[in-house]
C-alpha cells in the first residue's frame, strides 16, 4: 500500500512539474513576441521578403520620424544585401 501512496505522489508531483515548465515555455515565447514586435523584423526577414522591404523602405523615406526604427534600418539593409549580392 506504500508503494502505492508513493507511485501516486511522484505521479501527481510529474504532473504538476510538467505544468509549471509548460507555463515558463509559454511566457517565454509570449515575451518574445513582443520583443519582435517592439524591434521590429529583422534583416533575415526582410531579405526573405523583398516586396515588404521596399514597402517598408517607402514609408520611411515618406515619414523621417521612422528613419531610426528598426524597421527602417533593417529593411534598408535587407535591400542593400539583395541589390548587391551580399558583399
Amino acid at each position: 500500500m506504500k508503494n502505492a501512496n508513493k507511485f501516486i505522489a511522484a505521479a501527481a508531483i510529474a504532473v504538476l512539474g510538467g505544468a509549471v515548465i509548460l507555463n515558463v515555455t509559454n511566457a517565454s515565447s509570449e515575451v518574445n513576441e513582443d520583443k519582435a514586435a517592439t524591434e521590429g523584423k529583422s534583416v533575415a526577414w526582410y531579405v526573405a521578403n523583398i516586396k515588404e522591404a521596399k514597402a517598408q523602405n517607402q514609408t520611411c523615406h515618406d515619414n523621417p520620424n521612422l528613419q531610426a526604427s528598426a524597421d527602417c534600418v533593417n529593411s534598408l539593409h535587407a535591400l542593400q544585401i539583395s541589390f548587391k549580392g551580399g558583399n
